[in-house]
């Protein structure tokens, strides 16, 4: 395809490695303070990292400063691949992790913020190897490119491209004109966020280490955790899951709103449709959860390793089985994967609930996966009105959201996008099933992976994890990730002939 403009994707896989690299460094310095024995493993694969990034960018100086559509869906499907890859380079120098396989499936679980981990003893892992998997989380979180475009002026470089590719969610709200300076406040609120968390978590009885890392996977809307029993460790702590649940649903909510928060501009929140549905049905369900737990479910049973264990703490207690709910129905909508119980056991009904609750996702905006809340409000008013049109055939009925008329492309966007996801975690099933995985399993792993929740049923769920997945398995799960994080069209657009054709998109 004579058109592309390849040096300006190396230029910009060059400063994604380099970006990469210097993360690498910092977990390579935590490593060091604890003396943890994986130091050498991790500085070597950051400078490795670094030194790929500035040949890439060196041989291809003399570049285009101009970045199109394809260069754009290019750049940010690659920057996630070639990201995932190297920072595959810690796990496999520090011998944390010495298969290929596992060590790409824990890193590009990292950065889709999926939280799934092959990992069975969380806990062995040195403190710079936990930090890393944090750090991925994080930066994932925002987007990879969400934080490089705020750096593109240096470059001379325009980013809209690049943000339409990373987000092409519905939601179009900008806090400023001009696509950097979004960029830059989303990733300051983004940052405050954790720092705040952080901190509230230290006061809550965390140490140091576990409320950063913990921050970093909160935000990031990850899983990620230090420990073996994930926050089920502290069960006995409820202040420190009150304060991972908030803010959970802060990071599941549109940034743009943060923003507006932070602004005291709090009349664009209460008229938010997005925000409204989110927020009433993590309240509404979580409630409904808990009194069913509280009647029905033992919430003294939780997961430690890989076996449940009676935890002390009173059976039936009102305020553990609310507290459970709450936690679990916000980890699941904001696919944050985050688990204080083992929420397969809550009876029947509550399981096929919270395997629904894998499709709702959070707000458009936000660090989560998922299909999210726009989408579903939009295509059940689009249902509504489809009665009216019935009996009104020659009315021009628009679908509102906000109080503002939606065109029919971005109807007919959100409808494909709908259908395409079902037919790819329909697709995603018939795969593990191939594999040999039980209905259970299959089907609970696909809508897991292609949403970035994390935990699943069956042999992935909560107190399991997604080593007993054979090798083609692991990455066929990637794979999904990476469709669901990158919501399905940047991926899958490059897999068309209309594409690659030069001159024609």
């Amino acid at each position: 395809m004579k058109n592309l403009n390849i040096k300006i994707i190396f230029q910009m896989m060059g400063f994604l490695l380099i970006f990469n690299g210097l993360f690498m460094l910092i977990s390579a310095l935590i490593s060091y303070i604890y003396k943890d024995g994986a130091t050498q493993g991790i500085f070597f694969a950051g400078i490795i990292t670094i030194l790929a990034g500035v040949i890439s960018r060196f041989t291809t100086k003399n570049f285009k400063k101009k970045i199109n559509k394809q260069e754009g869906y290019i750049i940010v499907t690659l920057g996630w691949v070639l990201m995932s890859l190297s920072g595959s380079l810690p796990y496999l120098f520090s011998e944390s992790i010495p298969s290929f396989t596992d060590a790409f499936f824990e890193t590009i679980s990292g950065y889709t913020t999926t939280g799934a981990s092959i990992l069975d003893d969380i806990e062995s892992m040195p403190a710079g190897i936990l930090f890393w998997r944090s750090t991925t989380h994080w930066i994932g979180g925002m987007g990879i490119i969400v934080l490089t475009i705020a750096v593109l002026p240096l470059l001379g470089i325009g980013g809209m491209q690049l943000f339409a590719a990373e987000a092409p969610g519905p939601s179009a709200d900008k806090l400023h004109p001009r696509i950097t300076d979004t960029a830059k406040r989303l990733y300051l609120i983004y940052l405050g966020l954790t720092i705040a968390e952080a901190i509230l978590l230290k006061l809550a009885g965390m140490s140091v280490f576990d409320a950063v890392n913990h921050a970093m996977s909160t935000l990031s809307t990850g899983g990620f955790s230090t420990k073996n029993a994930s926050v089920a460790y502290w069960n006995d702590q409820p202040a420190i899951q009150y304060i991972i649940t908030i803010f959970m649903i802060l990071a599941g909510t549109n940034f743009v709103l943060s923003y507006f928060a932070f602004k005291g501009q709090f009349s664009k929140i209460y008229k938010d449709e997005e925000f409204k549905t989110y927020f009433l049905n993590i309240l509404g369900i979580s409630i409904i959860v808990g009194l069913i737990v509280y009647f029905r479910a033992d919430v003294s049973q939780v997961a430690t390793d890989t076996q449940l264990i009676a935890h002390p703490m009173v059976n039936g207690q009102f305020e553990s089985a609310l507290r459970h709910s709450f936690f679990q129905v916000a980890s699941v909508i904001t696919t944050t994967g985050f688990v204080s119980a083992d929420f397969t056991i809550w009876t029947p009904f509550l399981t096929t609930l919270f395997f629904i609750l894998m499709f709702f996702g959070a707000s458009a905006g936000s660090t989560s996966g998922g299909v999210k809340f726009v989408r579903h409000i939009i295509m059940i008013k689009n249902g509504f009105i489809e009665f009216k049109r019935s009996m009104h055939p020659s009315a021009i009925i628009p679908v509102r959201y906000n109080e503002k008329a939606v065109s029919q492309d971005i109807v007919f966007n959100i409808m494909a996008f709908f259908i395409l996801y079902l037919i790819l975690f329909v697709l995603g099933a018939l795969v593990f099933g191939i594999m040999g995985l039980d209905f259970v399993t299959s089907v609970g792993g696909s809508a897991s992976s292609l949403g970035n929740v994390g935990p699943a049923f069956g042999q992935l769920s909560p107190v399991n994890n997604f080593n007993s997945l054979p090798a083609i398995g692991k990455w066929w799960a990637a794979f999904l990730m990476l469709l669901g994080r990158l919501e399905l069209f940047t991926v899958l657009i490059l897999f068309t002939p209309y594409f690659w054709r030069s001159g024609k998109f």
